[in-house]
């Protein structure tokens, strides 16, 4: 069976896409990339180019999942409000055209792919490179693009695993699977 997973790095400035192919127990780059919103000076504009963008790729690409890094507490409240609100739009985006949405911290990335919590973004890169078979030429001026390629990596990763969370299309596919739950 074939899937095709969407991962994305969130991020203000620029925002981080990778897909992979998956066939069985193999998986392949098909593309990765960044949305550059440097640009833009007035933050709810950038909001809207990021669902835009999101949207765009998944209208290309037909993503059956999207795996997203999650924010990570910053020292600076407004920047950890500001990367929220860049995720829950990307997220908006992928409910918005029924795609799954898997959320996996830097940390539990970083593990997956190179066996170290800490690793450095050009070590994942690297580990990347070799497990998916892409030239070095493939890797982007920005590790943003090889940090979501490693969301959905990981991601692929944890499908053979028994999920301990459930994941939900949307509001009305949690009430389905919820009725006990929900009065």
């Amino acid at each position: 069976m074939e899937k095709i997973i969407l991962g994305i790095d969130p991020g203000t400035n620029i925002m981080g896409y990778g897909l992979i192919k998956v066939q069985g127990q193999h998986a392949e780059m098909m593309t990765m990339g960044v949305i550059d919103m440097r640009n833009l000076e007035d933050g709810y504009l950038k909001l809207g180019h990021i669902f835009e963008r999101v949207t765009g790729i998944i209208d290309s690409y037909l993503p059956d999942e999207m795996a997203i890094e999650a924010p990570f507490l910053q020292k600076n409240v407004q920047t950890t409000l500001k990367l929220g609100r860049a995720q829950g739009t990307a997220i908006a985006a992928a409910i918005h055209h029924g795609v799954p949405v898997h959320e996996y911290a830097p940390m539990k990335i970083k593990m997956a792919i190179t066996g170290n919590g800490s690793a450095s973004k050009e070590q994942v890169a690297g580990m990347l490179q070799r497990l998916l078979k892409f030239d070095k030429d493939a890797l982007s001026k920005f590790m943003d693009a090889t940090d979501a390629l490693g969301a959905a990596y990981c991601h692929f990763m944890q499908m053979s695993r028994p999920e301990s969370q459930a994941h939900y299309k949307g509001w009305k596919d949690f009430v389905n699977k919820n009725q006990d739950r929900v009065k």
